[in-house]
This record gives C-alpha cells, structure tokens and sequence, in this order.
C-alpha cells in the first residue's frame, strides 16, 4: 500500500466518524450550537459522509472522484477552520479542521498530478 492510498483510507475513515458524529454525538450537536451554526450540522455531516465515500469509490474507480470528493473535504475543513478562528478558538483548538484541510489538499493535489 502506497503512501497515497494509506492517506485516502485514513481521511475517508475519519471523515466516516466525524460525517457520523454530526448526527449523534452530543458534543459535536453542542459545537455546532456554539458556533451559531446549528442549521447547518446536518448538511455538514451529510457533506462529510459523501467525501468520505467519494475518496473510497474513487481510489477503486475513478481518479477524478477522488481529485473532487478530496477538493470538497478539503473546502470543508477550510470552512471549518475559518469559523473556528472567527469565534476566536485558539489555534490548538482550530488544528484539526486546518490539518484535516491540510490532507485533503495534498490528496487532490497528488492524485491530480499522479493520475492527469
């Protein structure tokens, strides 16, 4: 297993838990009121739970999935990151979105120039 595939199945697993967790973890439902988004942590979760399959689907299928399914995550975590900064979280506190971000970023970049 390449460095590649390894990261693809770690995000996709994470994002697996994280996608899950905005449905049922009471602290994440509580994170979501705390950032004045409570609207959108469904959606979130949906976002999350679709990247995390596009990555899998396309590591097996299709490059170009992974390329915009590892785009949107990346998007994703930006966004995160931004709120997490806007509401004035420290930096440790903001280092999960901004690594997860990080990933993502470098699996779209890797699988574009790797398979394009």
């Amino acid at each position: 297993m390449d460095l590649l595939t390894l990261l693809i199945w770690f995000s996709s697993l994470a994002f697996v838990y994280f996608g899950m967790s905005c449905f049922y973890s009471d602290f994440i439902i509580s994170e979501f009121v705390r950032y004045n988004l409570a609207k959108y942590r469904r959606a979130t979760g949906y976002l999350q739970l679709l990247g995390a399959a596009g990555l899998l689907f396309g590591l097996y299928f299709n490059a170009g999935v992974v390329v915009c399914a590892s785009t949107g995550l990346f998007l994703l975590m930006l966004a995160g990151f931004i709120v997490r900064l806007k509401i004035r979280d420290n930096f440790i506190k903001s280092s999960p979105a901004f690594i997860f971000a990080g990933l993502n970023l470098y699996i779209a970049f890797k699988t574009f120039y790797t398979y394009f």
